[in-house]
């Protein structure tokens, strides 16, 4: 366990691109910078920490966890569109039309002509969908409750709020440069 924390202590003081020993403590920039790079890595790890342990403890992907909770609410009867959806959760549309199909599949959701247009098609719950989601929305409580057991009230209400305020912000981000292509590699026949 201590060799566990000095490696941690040894990874705060330098960044993956520095040399072992390089001491980021007396470049404020440095710091910033992998104190940023770390929040953005345990991002990605809680990401991928909830995407797994849904999958282990529900039977569901996160995505398929968010369209079916985003179309359960029965007041609009007639469903969302396809786009609106991707919107709400900020994913492509490609791949929200993959999980589409997946839980129409499944008999879970529906494309239905749109009733105010009948050009138009939305998706929305079926009959076994929102029996499901019922269902699947008391395991899911389970799930928060035993994942944010060690927060405090005012803890979770802290969390919220900067996480909602980081993404306002990633929103705004824009680099001077623009991207740089890379270079792809030679097939092999």
């Amino acid at each position: 366990m201590a060799s566990l924390r000095n490696s941690q202590k040894a990874g705060a003081e330098r960044t993956s691109g520095d040399p072992p020993g390089a001491s980021l403590l007396g470049n404020p920039d440095r710091v910033a910078d992998h104190l940023n790079n770390r929040i953005f890595f345990r991002l990605f790890q809680v990401a991928n920490t909830l995407q797994k342990q849904a999958v282990k403890e529900l039977g569901v992907t996160t995505v398929q966890w968010a369209v079916l909770g985003a179309l359960s609410d029965p007041r609009p009867t007639y469903g969302m569109s396809v786009g609106t959806l991707a919107d709400f959760l900020v994913v492509s549309r490609q791949n929200l039309d993959g999980v589409l199909k997946r839980l129409e599949r499944d008999g879970l959701v529906e494309r239905v002509m749109d009733p105010e247009d009948k050009r138009a098609r939305v998706v929305k719950l079926t009959k076994d969908g929102f029996a499901y989601w019922r269902e699947l929305r008391d395991r899911i409580f389970q799930f928060y409750d035993q994942a944010m057991s060690g927060f405090k009230f005012d803890d979770r209400v802290a969390l919220a709020h900067y996480l909602n305020e980081m993404q306002r912000l990633l929103i705004t981000v824009s680099l001077k440069h623009p991207k740089t292509e890379r270079k792809k590699g030679k097939r092999r026949p």
